[in-house]
């Protein structure tokens, strides 16, 4: 049973959204936000990425860059640029690209339900990035960005819960904008929130999509609020993070490529010779592969598509038979040496937003680039239902959730929990 809740929500008035919302903190260094928050004093960059009001060789988690993320949260709420609504409420949230649309649904879900594995992953965090999402979150006291969840969805009392989203955003939008990207994003807030809670009570779980290293944060960052707390009961705004929830179906995932900086001391020849050891290997033009299975593989100039034998490959294991595993076991490892793709500095991964160009730029003359096919939701569900882990960087969502048009204050705990 899945308990989600509402939350008075901190939010930018509708004619100021548009310079409010950012990008998140993880998708962007701080060198790219100094330039987009450039002229735009209301950005939330200025509390995700604060970093970019400080000396420019300040260490992006030094104590200062997260008190400098409270002083300005707090600036914005004084001033206007944040109001406070005047209950609690659930939202919807819909972004626009490229014709196709997402819709999901803005609320609080519980810091218990994640521990006890309701609220499912499938990835690995680093505790050196969930050290600085917790120190945010503590000094803030809120959660400024949300987790992007998703769920299978289903027919409720004749109503499926995205027909009933959809059917919610017949009232005025609380904002509507089109972001530099060309993305469209549109807020409402629902009037009736006890249809949903009584819906997502049906569900047994839900997924965290992308956001886990926010997931995770907030667990810590409660756990530290609640051992602060004399008079902790459970039920405080600490113990819930703030979330989006959108149909598994609308997902729009994106595949994750790979670039290795050489082709291990191989020829062009001999590189694609071993390849052919490995499966069928042709001759292709730049772009994606267009079936699971296959990879389209740069080097040297030229593409090539490798086919993995259908018959070697496990489709009932959820892990092994992800394209992104079937190269790292069959290319990677074996025939380029890269043993953990998590360290390796030889490797790096390329958001397949970029095109091929990028990767045919990254690879140069020496490197080896690999356009993959991308990871589907039902894939991304199948690997959490069996509480494994996906190998890294299988799963590029677009597009992003922005950040700074909901943010979830919970209560401030003392400086002993900042420590």
């Amino acid at each position: 049973m899945i308990r989600i809740h509402p939350f008075t929500a901190l939010r930018p008035p509708g004619s100021l959204a548009a310079g409010v919302a950012s990008d998140p903190y993880d998708v962007i260094s701080t060198e790219e936000a100094r330039v987009r928050a450039e002229g735009l004093p209301h950005s939330f960059l200025h509390v995700v990425r604060s970093e970019i009001d400080l000396a420019a060789e300040t260490d992006p988690h030094a104590a200062e860059v997260y008190r400098t993320a409270d002083r300005n949260l707090q600036a914005m709420l004084s001033d206007g640029t944040l109001v406070r609504d005047d209950a609690p409420s659930l939202y919807l949230y819909r972004q626009t690209m490229g014709g196709k649309s997402q819709l999901g649904l803005v609320c609080c879900v519980e810091v218990a339900q994640y521990r006890s594995g309701e609220i499912r992953k499938h990835e690995r965090t680093r505790p050196d990035k969930e050290d600085d999402r917790t120190r945010h979150l503590l000094a803030t006291s809120c959660h400024a960005e949300p987790v992007f969840l998703c769920f299978r969805d289903r027919e409720l009392e004749g109503a499926t819960l995205a027909s009933r989203m959809l059917a919610d955003t017949a009232t005025r939008p609380l904002f509507h904008f089109v972001a530099a990207d060309g993305v469209t994003h549109t807020g409402w807030r629902i009037a009736d929130a006890a249809p949903y809670l009584a819906a997502f009570r049906s569900l047994e779980r839900i997924y965290i999509a992308d956001g886990h290293h926010r997931s995770a944060g907030a667990d810590r960052a409660a756990a530290a609020a609640a051992a602060a707390d004399p008079d902790h009961g459970g039920n405080e705004e600490y113990m819930r993070f703030l979330a989006v929830l959108f149909p598994h179906d609308q997902l729009r995932i994106l595949p994750y490529n790979r670039v290795v900086r050489d082709r291990g001391g191989l020829s062009p020849e001999a590189f694609l010779d071993r390849l052919r050891d490995i499966g069928e290997v042709r001759p292709a033009e730049a772009g994606t592969p267009g079936r699971r299975g296959e990879v389209l593989i740069y080097t040297a100039g030229s593409w090539w598509s490798l086919a993995f034998p259908a018959s070697s490959i496990d489709r009932g294991n959820p892990i092994a038979s992800l394209d992104v595993a079937l190269l790292q076991d069959r290319v990677l490892a074996p025939v380029l040496g890269i043993g953990d793709p998590r360290t390796d500095p030889r490797i790096e991964f390329v958001g397949g937003i970029r095109g091929c160009s990028e990767l045919e730029a990254r690879a140069g003359s020496e490197g080896v680039a690999f356009s993959m096919h991308a990871t589907s939701a039902d894939e991304l569900l199948a690997v959490s239902d069996a509480e494994e882990i996906m190998p890294p960087k299988s799963t590029w969502f677009e597009p992003k959730l922005r950040s700074g048009l909901f943010v979830h204050e919970f209560e401030r705990v003392s400086e002993a929990a900042l420590a």
